[in-house]
């Protein structure tokens, strides 16, 4: 009889399973887009205010928040007349990476920027030959240089 019961769990678990298998759908990348939801965290995007200045202000908290100790930062100072400058403030990032090899895509950098300057964006085609090639530089992280995969759609 204890046989009979522990065939009887077995089988009502896997008819569980098995009315479940169905509703998953393998979708056939590159051929069709993915579809990510609105919180997916995937490369970050430095910002650029109306204007095209830089909105970083170098102040640091993006660094101490991340717990991978994947951003490094080198401030400058540009004193010339506000339309002539870089950023927005006196103070802008001279330097700005990440390392994609330490960074662990938790978000913690995006909430702690007083100036919204750091956000994570939908790109996900991570993908590099050497080490080098994952610290990724200001150059590449700006809104105004990133490429975004033709094949990805954003969820409403």
């Amino acid at each position: 009889m204890r046989v009979l019961d522990v065939v009887k769990a077995i089988a009502q678990g896997l008819a569980t399973t098995f009315r479940h298998l169905p509703d998953r759908v393998t979708t056939q990348y590159p051929d069709e887009p993915v579809r990510l939801e609105r919180r997916f965290r995937g490369q970050h995007i430095l910002h650029v205010d109306e204007n095209g200045r830089e909105k970083c202000v170098a102040c640091f908290l993006c660094a101490i928040a991340c717990p991978a100790d994947a951003i490094y930062i080198e401030a400058a100072e540009d004193l010339r007349p506000y339309p002539e400058r870089i950023g927005v403030d006196i103070r802008y990032a001279r330097v700005y990476d990440i390392d994609y090899g330490k960074c662990i895509f938790c978000g913690f950098c995006e909430e702690a920027c007083p100036k919204d300057a750091i956000t994570m964006g939908p790109n996900f085609e991570l993908a590099w030959y050497t080490r080098e090639d994952m610290i990724k530089h200001k150059e590449d992280l700006l809104v105004t240089r990133q490429r975004v995969s033709p094949h990805l759609e954003i969820a409403p």
